[in-house]
């Protein structure tokens, strides 16, 4: 991060400083040195962090609620993987309806047990490093077979 008068610059941005304008580029061209003579000074960036689950670094939200607030999100994804097959659910039970073909009823099944493994290992977390960690993973973003 670069610093000029005790503000960051932004690369690819242009800047004024003792009126003389300096062009977007001129960050990224610039030698140190040629940063250093107008009192550029460059800091590492401050550290970052995933604010679904930190609200700062090294300041984790609560295990409980964030369990609860995933909970719900995968069962609302679980539930939107589902319903574009609902109606042929509905037809199967009314009246002369036809029942619903074996591999609609086997998918969703597939995709509840998937939603039951992902609340589980959920719920298995002790830690919010751990919950990020498996949010995060491929085991959690993959719904497929």
């Amino acid at each position: 991060m670069f610093i000029l008068n005790g503000k960051p610059l932004s690369p690819d941005v242009a800047f004024t400083h003792n009126g003389v304008q300096y062009p977007a580029n001129w960050l990224r061209l610039s030698s140190p040195a040629e940063r250093a003579a107008i009192g550029i000074t460059e800091e590492p960036d401050p550290p970052t962090y995933d604010q679904r689950f930190y609200w700062g670094v090294g300041n984790p939200k609560d295990l409980t609620e964030l369990k609860t607030q995933w909970i719900a999100q995968t069962k609302a994804t679980a539930g939107s993987l589902i319903s574009p097959t609902d109606w042929v659910i509905i037809r199967s039970v009314e009246p002369g309806g036809r029942a619903a073909a074996q591999s609609i009823l086997q998918e969703r099944a597939r995709i509840r047990t998937a939603s039951d493994t992902k609340e589980a290992a959920i719920n298995a977390t002790t830690t919010v490093d751990e919950l990020a960690a498996y949010i995060q993973g491929p085991d959690y973003n993959n719904w497929s077979q």
